[in-house]
């Protein structure tokens, strides 16, 4: 399988996971501080997290409404998966992400983490369920 990096896009921060040599598992890297739409400020540092793990497809939390339609961030997604694939060259996948930063929050919260510590790690978390989502999929 090929290596894999996911990403949870928000308009100031985004989190960042890789997938093991195996295709396997999903582990948190960090969260890249960023204002949206500014491209190359994300691009510059997952364009070294690329290189250092040998990522060969992006996927990226596509956050439809709960009804299933595309909204503003969905759109925002898009957006930013079409410029990385222009800028990387790799193939990206979108991955519905409902939900996943709630998920992300409750087993914080579950694991008695503080509110402060959550902010910090929370869209790092977001992007490893997003990442584990697909892997899950793929290995099937």
């Amino acid at each position: 399988m090929k290596r894999a990096i996911g990403l949870d896009v928000g308009s100031k921060t985004i989190g960042v996971a890789v997938s093991d040599l195996m295709g396997w598992t999903a582990q948190g890297i960090e969260t890249i501080k960023w204002t949206e739409p500014d491209y190359p400020v994300a691009f510059k540092r997952l364009e070294v997290i690329i290189k250092e793990y040998g990522v060969e497809i992006i996927v990226i939390g596509h956050p439809k409404n709960m009804n299933g339609s595309i909204g503003p961030r969905a759109e925002a997604s898009e957006a930013f998966a079409r410029e990385i694939e222009a800028h990387t060259g790799l193939a990206s996948v979108l991955v519905d992400e409902r939900l996943t930063t709630m998920q992300a929050e409750r087993m914080l919260i579950d694991a008695d983490v503080s509110r402060k510590k959550r902010k910090l790690v929370i869209d790092k978390m977001a992007a490893v369920m997003i990442l584990q989502s697909y892997l899950d999929r793929a290995n099937r």
